[in-house]
């Protein structure tokens, strides 16, 4: 029997998206289970892709979300000439397509975005009520075979225990918060809601802890000045440590985000808090979950602000309703 060929992926550039995109890795090792299956990724992506492991390894993006950097996709393509039969490109510009291209990859497999003809040898069709349901996307690109699988990210069981005790918190759960989206602000449910929402949390008994970014640590910092005695841990952890900290808690509350499919992925009870985006779009895969959206007629709109000013997606929804259901997922 011929021996697979190793197999090349163009990671997506989100968080989230990061997550979803082990549906397309399962899938991809489902049908070549001897099948090397690396992946070009940025840094930030390392943790993610060390948790899946369906990959061998991640190759180093160093290029620009917005500029082209011909000559360093040529040099990484050159540099990786000889090792690959098949190369998936699950971004949807032009350039991402280039590095598989310049390897010489005999294989290049896509969906038909930005006139990538000739870049993308094996053109997969993408049905139109699939565009914005992200997991099942990337799962197109394996060609109808493998199964589809929701994205599970392993847990390092010794870590968690680690950090459990160095940052005092229960080892029998607590409430994650995570307030952020960096899509933008039409995304993210008002730091007065979610405060609100932590103080009647540990009104009943619970431990609240906030997660996100640097990027996040004023929102989060607001929320920990409006609700004393929630944690604020936005921006003092790595993304492997979230990964084995959020695993650890009893039911997590996110806004649309890329720590919303990590709690998804890692097993986490999750309540979706949705306003410009559509839960039937992007839903975090967990079996245990509760999504909560007005589904108001400017709803969604997509936008990364409000187009109308107003933002009643989010502002009008109240903590009780999001609050009720934290209360079913944890009975």
């Amino acid at each position: 029997m011929a021996e697979s060929p190793s197999i090349l992926v163009i990671g997506p550039r989100w968080v989230g998206d990061m997550v979803m995109a082990q549906s397309l890795f399962s899938a991809l090792r489902e049908l070549h289970p001897d099948a090397a299956i690396d992946v070009i990724a940025p840094a930030w992506a390392a943790p993610l892709v060390e948790r899946m492991p369906e990959i061998r390894a991640r190759i180093d993006a160093p290029f620009s979300r917005k500029r082209l950097e011909l000559g360093a996709r040529f040099r990484l393509g050159r540099a990786l000439r000889g090792r690959y039969g098949e190369a998936y490109v699950m971004q949807g510009s032009w350039k991402s397509a280039l590095v598989p291209f310049f390897a010489g990859i005999p294989k290049r497999v896509g969906h038909r975005r930005e006139m990538r003809y000739g870049l993308i040898n094996r053109i997969i069709p993408l049905p139109a009520e699939l565009k914005r349901k992200t997991a099942r996307a990337f799962h197109t690109l394996a060609g109808g075979g493998g199964q589809f699988r929701a994205p599970r990210l392993t847990v390092d069981t010794a870590n968690q225990r680690a950090l459990l005790e160095r940052h005092g918190l229960p080892r029998d759960g607590f409430v994650a918060l995570m307030p952020g989206a960096e899509f933008g602000p039409a995304k993210r449910w008002p730091s007065a809601s979610y405060a609100g929402l932590a103080r009647a949390l540990m009104q009943r008994g619970l431990k609240v802890v906030l997660f996100g970014s640097k990027n996040d640590q004023p929102v989060t910092g607001e929320i920990a000045a409006l609700a004393p005695g929630a944690i604020d841990l936005a921006g003092q952890t790595t993304l492997t440590d979230v990964i084995d900290l959020i695993a650890a808690a009893k039911v997590s509350v996110s806004n649309d985000s890329g720590l919303m499919h990590v709690a998804a992925a890692v097993g986490t009870p999750i309540v979706g808090v949705y306003g410009s985006t559509s839960p039937e779009n992007t839903p975090p895969l967990a079996e245990n979950r509760e999504l909560v959206w007005l589904g108001l007629d400017c709803s969604p709109c997509h936008q990364k602000e409000c187009p109308l000013g107003h933002l009643n997606c989010l502002n009008t929804l109240d903590v009780a309703r999001v609050l009720a259901s934290v209360e079913r997922l944890i009975a």
